[in-house]
């Protein structure tokens, strides 16, 4: 017994690893519980939508236009019969392909171009951070319906316009913590002790940043979900009968006495990016360690 005792509190003395402590943090408050199970959720569904969606997305049943919430069909149907509650599941598939390729490009071009203008510094500092100041001068939507306008309204070019409207803000943010980090001690040394510019960059430099490029890209995954509802809202978006959530609300809203045709859409809408609003802030706090005290 006094060893099964001895075990255990040896266990309990073994340090946990920093991904352990970071989800436990992250876990530690509502918002980043209520924004870890609805992401968790929409991605579960996102992926399984053709197996979990009880009619086809794009089936249209002419006897039942513009049902009301039942048991045949639990969200309604729309303007042609199509069953609401398969749409709005298919819909996160289109939302997640959004934000896993427009931020995920967003975060590799903007984090290189940052990296380039604070190490380099000089005239490559100035040329890049004047051409995203130039980006950043038009306010995000409009600059969004403008590469859309050009490239021409398609579910792939919408996240080409989000990924080059977000790039910038990831530029700016990594562009200022290398400056910060370049004239540290421990680069000092390593570049004293010959480490090449490669090398102190992804050895010294991104691991610090890296924290701050987490917490930005849940915050631009909310944004870059938003742009897409407003781009599909507009008609410069996802192409029907693809099913989208902000073309879903802008056809609702045609019907007014059909409330369900927008409602529940709009409300996955505002739950998805109020989770990764929440996310967002959850690993703001688990990353830094000064905003209150964590029993690690």
């Amino acid at each position: 017994m006094t060893l099964a005792v001895d075990a255990g509190l040896e266990d309990a003395r073994k340090p946990r690893s920093p991904t352990a402590i970071f989800i436990r943090r992250v876990l530690s408050s509502w918002q980043g519980v209520f924004g870890v199970t609805f992401i968790s959720l929409v991605i579960f569904i996102g992926i399984f939508a053709p197996w979990l969606a009880p009619y086809s997305p794009i089936e249209m049943d002419y006897d039942a236009i513009m049902a009301p919430p039942s048991a045949a069909h639990w969200l309604g149907t729309d303007e042609i019969g199509r069953d609401l509650l398969s749409r709005v599941m298919s819909g996160a598939t289109v939302s997640l392909q959004v934000v896993v390729f427009a931020v995920g490009v967003a975060l590799l071009i903007g984090s290189t171009l940052g990296l380039i203008a604070g190490w380099l510094g000089g005239a490559w500092d100035a040329f890049i951070m004047r051409v995203m100041d130039a980006f950043l001068a038009f306010p995000l939507l409009v600059l969004a319906l403008s590469i859309v306008a050009v490239l021409g309204p398609d579910l792939m070019n919408a996240m080409l316009a989000i990924a080059v409207t977000k790039a910038p803000g990831f530029a700016r943010l990594v562009r200022s913590e290398v400056l910060s980090l370049r004239t540290v001690d421990y680069v000092k040394a390593a570049r004293a002790a010959g480490a090449s510019d490669r090398r102190i960059l992804v050895r010294h430099i991104w691991p610090n940043v890296s924290g701050n490029v987490i917490v930005y890209g849940s915050l631009a995954a909310s944004q870059a979900l938003i742009t897409e509802s407003a781009l599909s809202f507009l008609g410069l978006g996802v192409q029907p009968p693809t099913p989208s959530w902000g073309y879903m609300v802008a056809t609702g809203i045609q019907f007014w006495q059909a409330w369900w045709m927008s409602f529940f859409p709009g409300l996955a809408i505002f739950l998805t990016v109020l989770s990764f609003n929440f996310l967002g802030d959850a690993v703001r706090d688990a990353l830094d360690t000064r905003l209150g005290t964590h029993d690690d």
